[in-house]
């Protein structure tokens, strides 16, 4: 079913930003109800406000339950806030040092929940956010909670977005193209890549893995890669300890991967807990065009 947009300020970026993935020509929004570019390559807003703009059909091995868990852990138990006030803090500060509208696009989104939470922090007043994922489960929940941000479903290989356009990319604990990251990011903008450490979910990882499972994670590779890309700024360090609750526990089972490929008595001993600790450890690696 198709829908409106309303909101004027999305529909400037949407046309502005937005480029079409089919031929790589601007969008114009077509009586607020869909974007249509020079070559009559046509995308309309779904009912609930986001966009579809894949050039062919896609899966994710991600479902409704795991974004469920996911809201869960990053809205309701806070378990990512001093992650967030981080970032938020850091693009607060860009806003001020760039004094013009910021836009913010996070790639790799889910249900949208992080780049929510993390302009909800920004004290910066003028930021636009996009969110952007393969999955289409996922957009639309976005879309359907989150009302004040342009959401696509769309592919990392052919971000549907203009060269030299957005200011911030927010990639967190997700697949990057960074030849589409540089091609996107402004001159003076900024890409902020959250890495997980070997502490990350290192309480989580010990229970459902003895031997033979991810006991570790290596932010080294993930660091030099990066490094390949863009000139690193600078790397903030991320850690600290949260307490889970029984519920909270079974909803960060059901977010992770890991889970997955663990052995299920092991899995379900873990979740029965009353509560637990868990170690959030992440690098934020700050990047610049080179």
């Amino acid at each position: 079913m198709t829908g409106m947009i309303k909101n004027a300020k999305l529909i400037h970026i949407c046309k502005s930003t937005l480029m079409c993935p089919l031929c790589k020509s601007p969008m114009q929004v077509v009586e607020h109800k869909s974007l249509m570019c020079r070559q009559n390559h046509n995308f309309d807003f779904t009912k609930h406000g986001y966009l579809n703009m894949l050039t062919r059909p896609a899966s994710s091995a991600y479902n409704k339950l795991l974004f469920a868990a996911r809201r869960e852990m990053i809205v309701e138990s806070e378990l990512y806030m001093p992650l967030h006030k981080r970032i938020a803090a850091t693009i607060t500060e860009l806003g001020l040092i760039s004094g013009h509208p910021l836009l913010i696009a996070d790639m790799g989104c889910g249900e949208g929940s992080h780049l929510q939470t993390i302009l909800h922090e920004c004290t910066y007043p003028d930021i636009t956010g996009i969110g952007l994922d393969i999955s289409k489960e996922a957009i639309m929940m976005a879309a359907k909670k989150y009302k004040n941000h342009i959401w696509l479903v769309g592919d990392l290989a052919k971000l549907p977005l203009m060269d030299r356009s957005v200011h911030v990319i927010l990639n967190m604990l997700s697949p990057a193209n960074y030849k589409e990251f540089n091609r996107i990011l402004t001159p003076d903008g900024v890409v902020m890549k959250v890495v997980p450490r070997p502490g990350y979910l290192k309480e989580l990882r010990e229970a459902l893995f003895e031997n033979d499972g991810p006991k570790t994670y290596e932010a080294g590779h993930s660091a030099a890669l990066f490094e390949k890309h863009f000139r690193l700024q600078d790397v903030i360090h991320v850690n600290y300890t949260a307490n889970l609750n029984k519920e909270e526990i079974a909803s960060l089972v059901q977010m992770t991967p890991l889970a997955w490929s663990s052995n299920k008595t092991r899995m379900e001993s873990f979740k029965h807990q009353d509560n637990t600790r868990i170690t959030i450890d992440l690098d934020i690696l700050l990047g610049s065009k080179t």
